[in-house]
């Protein structure tokens, strides 16, 4: 419960962070809203006590500026389900085998997949080379 607890209040500093992905209606792509607003990093790990799902958040929590300044949105998915079947819609739609770092970017399109945790500033870095991140800091 404690770890849930911290799960949350680390969530809870990250830009519209979610310790569960909001549902979908069936068939409809469960990022539609963050299409063209926000770049999606998902995390996957089958619960929340995962060593890796913990070392992740705790990194995110630590670049979470930089992270809101490139419009990151963070959501955890812990929720693994009996079956590829009754699980969530991100679980359905990416697919992911055990702990997942999926980094979606702003045109819906998957920059990247981590089977380990990402650093900080690996993720700023990735997100820096973008296409849209150079046409956004052109901008500025």
């Amino acid at each position: 419960m404690i770890l849930r607890r911290r799960l949350l209040a680390t969530l809870a500093l990250l830009p519209l962070a979610g310790l569960r992905p909001a549902r979908a209606q069936e068939g409809a792509d469960p990022l539609a809203q963050y299409l063209w607003v926000a770049r999606p990093v998902i995390v996957f790990a089958n619960n929340d006590r995962d060593p890796r799902l913990i070392r992740q958040i705790s990194e995110f929590e630590r670049v979470a500026a930089d992270l809101e300044e490139r419009d990151v949105v963070v959501i955890v998915d812990t929720e693994p389900g009996p079956s590829r079947y009754e699980t969530t819609d991100l679980r359905r739609k990416f697919r992911p085998h055990d702990f997942n770092v999926i980094v979606v970017g702003k045109d819906g399109e998957v920059k990247k997949r981590s089977p380990v945790p990402m650093t900080g500033d690996s993720l700023a870095r990735l997100i820096d080379r973008l296409p849209i991140r150079q046409q956004e800091l052109g901008r500025r």
